[in-house]
């Protein structure tokens, strides 16, 4: 018994985030509240952190990778758990949509992320990724009773579904020229038998850089993104722009800097254009959106660009950065996400970047969270949007790419129009109408929480930078 617990040391926080999961999940059927509902799964988020303390080491031959690195994406994970179920809790309600099931979808969402950031095997990729996806293709359409967000399920299902296929069919090909799915195993077949220039191995990294692209909402892989945001409940959009995100982030870091790690000229040159493009077009198609949830869209395919710099790099600071800079975006991101909840009613009112017009006057506090989350989705100081910007950018030019960094300067620089547009519309506009915001405790806890970490990383980054540091350097 001693030796099988010992076995599943790295594995305990996956164990545990499972069994409360599916004991959320039963809950349900007792428990009418969903309200307490929520709390079980606050409780849960802190039992699986509570749960990593010490579950560091290797399981199954290496296939799961409980590290330094793993663990920081798994807090990550856990922080937009925890935001998204506070934000959610009068939301449902208010959408007529407040049932138990919602929570655990988002456990066990949670859980696959959970397992793609410790995979040491493509195969165990793929399962955390197809148990991500299946949740959040549910969550993603879980206003059964609005087209907007069936359409947006059945777009992410579809789209995905091409994704998983990329991912398989790049996997197969990987497995034919090296004969294992094992992370490291393919590193070291490729520098032992010289596959740097093999023509076949580089389609199977285009079709899982595709594959990848897609979870992050990478051009010309990012068509899902705006439809699925808007359509989808507005605290699903919340989770999806900030959870899969990161979890894509964290296996094209192992994927790429460790299994490809003898292949950086030929993936940088992949790599590349997709993020310039990712930057160019996130930022541009955001400059003509009405919608606010559907320029968010664009603002997060945006960040994906920036983000994917700390890839390019193909460094241990480069990879810090990029987790930072997760990080940062989950704060950021959900703040405004949140800041969009509380104007939310049943006649959509918030939606629309009209509705934020003369918000200073009316709703002063909601105005002011929301300017600062604004400004650091913009990048400027002393938010955390900027220190993350800031590290991404450096570590990219000590790599060698200060063109590719100028190129991104300039599309941040063209991102500010339409932040700024929505802070000139709360503070020197008249409004419209006067209403009542959605608030709670609940949600002002995580608002609270958001405009915390958007400061303290703004003005203290040195604590977790160096933190990110040394995770990456683990892996």
């Amino acid at each position: 018994m001693p030796l099988l617990m010992s076995n599943l040391g790295p594995i305990m926080p996956e164990i545990v985030m499972t069994v409360l999961a599916l004991l959320v999940l039963v809950a349900d059927l007792v428990i009418k509240r969903t309200e307490t509902i929520g709390l079980l799964s606050i409780i849960a988020a802190a039992a699986v952190v509570y749960a990593m303390q010490g579950a560091q080491g290797i399981a199954f031959n290496g296939m799961f990778i409980s590290d330094g690195y793993s663990m920081f994406f798994k807090l990550i994970f856990i922080l937009n758990l925890i935001l998204t179920v506070l934000i959610s809790v009068k939301y449902i309600k208010i959408m007529r949509v407040n049932f138990g099931e919602y929570y655990s979808l988002i456990l066990f969402s949670t859980l696959g992320m959970m397992i793609m950031a410790s995979a040491g095997d493509l195969m165990v990729l793929y399962l955390g990724l197809e148990l991500m996806a299946l949740s959040t293709y549910i969550l993603a359409g879980f206003i059964r009773y609005d087209m907007k967000s069936n359409e947006a399920a059945l777009k992410y299902f579809l789209l995905g579904a091409f994704a998983s296929a990329f991912l398989l069919y790049g996997t197969a090909l990987v497995y034919g020229m090296t004969g294992t799915t094992d992370i490291r195993g393919i590193a070291d077949y490729i520098a032992r038998h010289g596959l740097v220039n093999n023509q076949l191995l580089l389609l199977a990294m285009i079709f899982i850089a595709a594959a990848f692209s897609f979870k992050i909402a990478a051009v010309p892989f990012h068509m899902w993104a705006p439809d699925t945001y808007e359509g989808a409940p507005t605290s699903v959009t919340a989770y999806m722009s900030v959870g899969p995100k990161a979890a894509g982030f964290a296996v094209i870091g192992r994927v790429f800097l460790v299994a490809f790690a003898g292949l950086k000229v030929e993936w940088s040159a992949i790599l590349i254009p997709i993020a310039i493009l990712t930057m160019g077009v996130g930022n541009i198609v955001a400059l003509s959106q009405t919608n606010i949830k559907r320029m968010l869209a664009y603002s997060s395919i945006a960040h994906a660009g920036y983000a994917l710099l700390g890839i390019i790099a193909g460094t241990a600071d480069g990879m810090a950065s990029v987790m930072v800079y997760m990080l940062i975006y989950a704060f950021m991101n959900i703040g405004a996400f949140a800041v969009i909840i509380m104007l939310r009613s049943t006649d959509a009112k918030g939606d629309n970047i009209s509705d934020y017009e003369g918000l200073a006057k009316t709703h002063p506090v909601a105005a002011a969270l929301m300017l600062v989350f604004m400004f650091s989705l913009t990048g400027i100081p002393p938010t955390a949007g900027f220190m993350g910007k800031f590290y991404v950018f450096m570590s990219a030019i000590q790599a060698g790419y200060t063109w590719v960094v100028i190129i991104a300067v300039i599309f941040s620089a063209i991102s500010a129009y339409f932040y700024l547009r929505i802070v000139m519309m709360m503070y020197f506009k008249e409004p419209k109408e006067t209403f009542e915001i959605s608030s709670s405790p609940a949600i002002g806890l995580a608002l609270a929480v958001a405009l915390v970490g958007v400061l303290a990383i703004g003005v203290v980054p040195s604590f977790f930078v160096n933190a990110a540091k040394i995770a990456a350097a683990a892996f």
